[in-house]
């Protein structure tokens, strides 16, 4: 029987490995790529102890080689999602009522499995599957993931810890409950990190989930439940099912026990999905926890003051690491005149020293977009782009996806800061510049602010302290996340809780202690010592 007060290890970031040539790191990852391009996988859903095969195969294939076959996962259908349903409220009693310490160390377990044996295999599957270079995989698939389950298992105990005062005469104690029923994770395609916290966070605190991945990510996420069951969790906890939206969410939300939501992804996806758990709310037995991360029309504003050098770095890095694909990445620029040319001049050759191809090769910095869909759309804004006049395409603009889904970095110069590619996330290797004269730079942080329904990820370059002091003022609630001379992508586990409002989600902050707290329901415990045995207070006695 557990009779301590039990203190985790303290969590530290993992080290970020450079594999650069000769190093260790970077054998063991081209072998493990090698290993991986071998094999053809045959993928099952995991749901309850079972590993379901239906059947109905869907290829799985490198976004920047198509034609190769990494394997094949089994689509399932709307009796699946019941399934994983029943087995997550089957395992529910146990999981919840099992001692704190005891899910802490599966999940402590799984971080250092991903650290050590793990570690290549997970970035190789992130690298082939999801077209991410080297050093984008080993900051996600590997650190960032890592840094979740450490860094949660910590602000779970730091959150059980937090205790009401008591008064003479009374303990006073507060129950961390999980939610009553099972919980969804929805997750994307360009953070195997994502992937793998979302579901993880809610069941760290106790709750039995329901996690749909995209198709685009099954390839790495069949590797998160394979460390997972490795580290002991139990069956039925985390249920792992591919099927469609729409049958998900048919049969999710129109359950019962359907008990919390987290999501990330679109932002029309999220807000459909409000709109129908709102028109089920009287089916449930709570009130559902919504937490969502969705969108972003990232900035970068530039003060006449700033370092050009310092500006383009930004934008080379923040607008084209990972091909644009991330939610935070740099997507419209605001530069001022009195730089722009010096700006422009780095940026062009930041651009020309890129190289784009597949994800195996070391030396590509650019790699392919994640399927055709995405391919379709990204290209059609650079059309559209084209053909607006006030525009102008100084960098890239072409495209191919004859062998690979690949969209050369692409710069547009605007003369309207209204135009279709300021407003509009593309998620994709397109960053539009708009060229403000230098002494409106109070009239441009207000157009910022106004340009976009996003509220996610934003950057101030400037050397003046009273620019900056303006700017982080004036943009408020432009940004969940704010960077000061930096680009605004690469939030950190424990250092920059990440998540944005308006239009980008409700700022639920993952990688903090405020995220676990929306996966618990908390009791308070009242006791008396003393009980009183007369209704009269002292005020009613007579003089």
């Amino acid at each position: 029987m557990a009779n301590g007060f039990f203190k985790v290890p303290y969590p530290k970031n993992e080290p970020v490995l450079s594999y650069a040539p000769g190093t260790k790191e970077r054998a063991s990852l081209q072998k493990a790529l090698a290993e991986a391009r071998s094999k053809v996988l045959d993928i099952p859903m995991y749901i309850g102890g079972e590993e379901i095969r239906t059947g109905n195969k869907k290829t799985l294939s490198p976004p920047h080689d198509h034609q190769h076959v990494l394997g094949h996962f089994h689509q399932g259908d709307k009796t699946h999602v019941e399934q994983a349903i029943n087995a997550a409220l089957g395992a529910k009693d146990l999981w919840a009522s099992i001692d704190w310490e005891y899910r802490a160390s599966i999940f402590l377990k799984a971080a250092d499995l991903l650290a050590g044996p793990y570690r290549y295999i997970m970035n190789a599957a992130t690298m082939l599957g999801q077209s991410k270079n080297a050093f984008q995989a080993e900051i996600d698939s590997a650190c960032e993931l890592i840094d979740f389950l450490r860094f949660n298992v910590h602000f779970m105990s730091e959150l059980y810890n937090e205790q009401p005062e008591s008064m003479p005469g009374m303990w006073n104690r507060m129950e961390y409950r999980p939610l009553e029923g099972f919980t969804f994770a929805v997750t994307p395609f360009n953070f195997t990190a994502i992937a793998g916290n979302l579901p993880t966070s809610m069941a760290m605190m106790g709750n039995t989930v329901v996690w749909k991945p995209a198709n685009s990510q099954i390839y790495a996420a069949n590797i998160i439940m394979q460390i997972l069951k490795e580290a002991g969790l139990p069956d039925g906890v985390i249920n792992l099912v591919y099927v469609s939206g729409p049958d998900a969410g048919d049969v999710v939300f129109n359950h019962t026990d359907f008990a919390g939501l987290h999501f990330t992804g679109s932002t029309g996806v999220f807000q459909n999905m409000w709109k129908t758990i709102g028109n089920n709310i009287h089916r449930y037995k709570s009130y559902p926890r919504i937490v969502g991360e969705t969108g972003g029309k990232d900035f970068v504003v530039a003060h006449k003051s700033a370092n050009p050098k310092q500006v383009a770095t930004a934008l080379s890095r923040g607008a084209f690491e990972y091909q644009g694909q991330k939610c935070s990445a740099a997507s419209r620029a605001y530069i001022p005149s009195n730089i722009w040319p010096e700006v422009k001049q780095h940026l062009m050759d930041d651009l020309k020293s890129m190289k784009m191809g597949g994800t195996e090769d070391f030396g590509n910095f650019i790699n392919a977009v994640i399927d055709e869909k995405a391919f379709q759309s990204i290209t059609a804004y650079i059309d559209k782009a084209k053909e607006n006049p006030m525009n102008e395409i100084i960098a890239g603009g072409k495209y191919d996806k004859s062998k690979g889904y690949f969209v050369e970095p692409t710069v547009i110069v605007t003369k309207d800061p209204s135009s279709l590619t300021m407003c509009e996330e593309i998620f994709g290797p397109v960053l539009t510049i708009y060229e403000y004269h230098a002494e409106n730079f109070e009239q441009t942080l207000e157009l910022v602010d106004s340009t976009s329904p996003y509220a996610l990820t934003g950057s101030i370059m400037a050397q003046d302290r009273y620019a900056i002091e303006l700017a982080t003022k004036k943009l408020t609630h432009a940004a969940g996340n704010f960077y000061i001379n930096d680009k605004p992508t690469g939030a950190v586990v424990g250092q920059q809780p990440f998540g944005g409002a308006r239009g980008s989600g409700t700022n639920d902050k993952a990688g903090a202690k405020a995220n676990l707290m929306r996966w618990v329901s908390m009791r308070t415990i009242k006791e008396t010592f003393v009980t009183p045995i007369d209704y009269r207070y002292p005020f009613l006695d007579k003089e």
